[in-house]
């Protein structure tokens, strides 16, 4: 269904993985994609030539959202596109390290901060005159915001950070009537999660969820999807779990 026609979106850290797989669902329901990478250019042309491929449009751009105007130079480059209005912002770029408290530097620490807050804060500050009524713009959290997993404290407080911006941020911006929501996938077949590639990580993941399969880019796509369509007009201010039932006992 083509509930996204005519709208634009801005999916950060798309050239794999999550992002990927949500400009892909972006464009299959209807919107035109710009796909921002930092690293791997080749994939992200990959993406655009794959979205025009199936009859939509899309272009990428490339900014290192861990530089301090990293953020602005990329809403610049947007705004210079689409105009006066974005329609879906879905601020996906991330990092993780897993590292003990001894072991994490402050380099290690103000990196995650710089691409996981630091950024998506900021690129909402710069695009928020080119949002409007009936905008929406999705963070990514993650199930680590909300249960120990694994030497991830650093990580797991930027991501307790994005669900506290996101209702700061919801409250701020719904009076213009633009919505802001979050997405905690749990573990998710990427890149990022290496782990999973061996059979104790593969079992360890699958005995943390109540869904025995693992999770794939699409599943979490799927999700971030429903939030940018009027689908979701009443829901704002909220961080979706889509994570197969992972860690109930714990919430």
């Amino acid at each position: 269904m083509n509930t996204l026609t005519g709208k634009t979106a801005l999916v950060t850290g798309a050239s794999r993985g999550i992002g990927r797989a949500t400009a892909l669902a972006l464009a299959q329901a209807g919107a035109q994609i710009i796909v921002h990478y930092g690293r791997g250019a080749s994939e992200a042309k990959a993406v655009v030539a794959e979205i025009t491929a199936a009859g939509s449009r899309a272009r990428c751009l490339q900014a290192d959202l861990a530089e301090s105007d990293g953020p602005h130079r990329l809403a610049r480059h947007v705004r210079a596109i689409v105009g006066e209005r974005l329609d879906i912002l879905v601020a996906n770029a991330g990092i993780a390290k897993a590292a003990t408290l001894e072991e994490t530097g402050v380099e290690d620490f103000d990196e995650l901060f710089a691409v996981n807050v630091r950024a998506p804060y900021f690129l909402v500050q710069q695009l928020l005159p080119i949002m409007c009524k009936g905008s929406s713009v999705t963070l990514l959290s993650s199930l680590a915001a909300h249960v120990v997993i694994g030497e991830l404290s650093a990580y797991s407080a930027t991501k307790g950070a994005v669900d506290t911006l996101v209702r700061h941020l919801a409250a701020d911006l719904g009076p213009r009537g633009i919505r802001v929501n979050a997405v905690a996938p749990g573990v998710v077949n990427t890149a990022m999660s290496s782990f999973i590639r061996t059979d104790e990580g593969r079992q360890m993941t699958l005995n943390l969820q109540a869904i025995k399969r693992l999770a794939e880019p699409d599943d979490i796509a799927a999700a971030i999807t429903f939030l940018a369509s009027d689908q979701a007009r009443w829901t704002t201010g909220a961080t979706l779990h889509v994570d197969g039932g992972s860690k109930l006992q714990a919430r």
